[in-house]
């Protein structure tokens, strides 16, 4: 595919300032404060929240906090925490990363949400959020996923967020002592349009029943 490309400038950078919505506020991380709550949520969940990531499970507090400190404020990865607004609490994080400003491309990655967060109205606004920072706010060109090949919750939820599958890379990774064979998935500028009218639809107050139910599935309106 080739587009005139003449005026393209690089792109800025994620920063800091919070994003709100409807349900769940989205805050990058910049210090501790968030640590001890997202503590308390991780540690409902059984040891297979952590499978897939390059970290975890955690035998104690002192040892998540201990990872939190080094990866969620590492200098090279803008990570974010969830917070329901029905909780007031941070029940999960999700990173921008990989970010090539250059180019308008970044990753979301390091997905890690809470038992009470899990597919919920709250998640799917999250990730429409930052999408729409991606696209909307700074301009970029190609937001990715990327997981384990055998994750199919991951790849199940890439998909039905509008991600679409460009193939695997085989050992790709070696994380925790076994190989890795990366999925990708991709959206480019071009598909962000319909896809922000299809979650804006979705979460519309109208789309829900009196018991938080979807009345129609963000696929149906993709």
């Amino acid at each position: 595919m080739s587009a005139d490309l003449g005026s393209w400038t690089p792109r800025p950078s994620p920063g800091l300032d919070p994003l709100e919505g409807d349900t769940v506020r989205v805050e990058p991380v910049a210090d501790e404060r968030h640590f001890e709550a997202l503590w308390e949520s991780f540690a409902q969940a059984d040891d297979g929240l952590w499978r897939y990531l390059g970290y975890g499970p955690f035998a104690d507090r002192g040892a998540f906090l201990a990872m939190a400190r080094r990866v969620y404020l590492g200098s090279d990865i803008r990570f974010h925490v969830v917070v329901p607004k029905a909780s007031g609490r941070a029940e999960g994080v999700a990173a921008l990363m990989r970010t090539d400003a250059a180019n308008g491309v970044t990753e979301i990655g390091h997905i890690c949400l809470g038992p009470g967060l899990a597919k919920s109205r709250a998640a799917t606004e999250a990730f429409f959020l930052l999408m729409r920072r991606v696209f909307g706010e700074l301009g970029y060109r190609r937001y990715e996923w990327k997981c384990d090949s055998e994750n199919e919750p991951s790849r199940r939820a890439a998909d039905r967020l509008g991600f679409r599958f460009e193939g695997v890379f085989r050992q790709h990774m070696v994380v925790k002592g076994r190989n890795r064979d990366t999925a990708w998935f991709s959206i480019i500028d071009t598909e962000w349009p319909a896809l922000e009218r299809a979650f804006e639809a979705w979460l519309a107050p109208d789309n829900f029943d009196a018991a938080g139910r979807q009345r129609r599935r963000l696929a149906e309106l993709r």
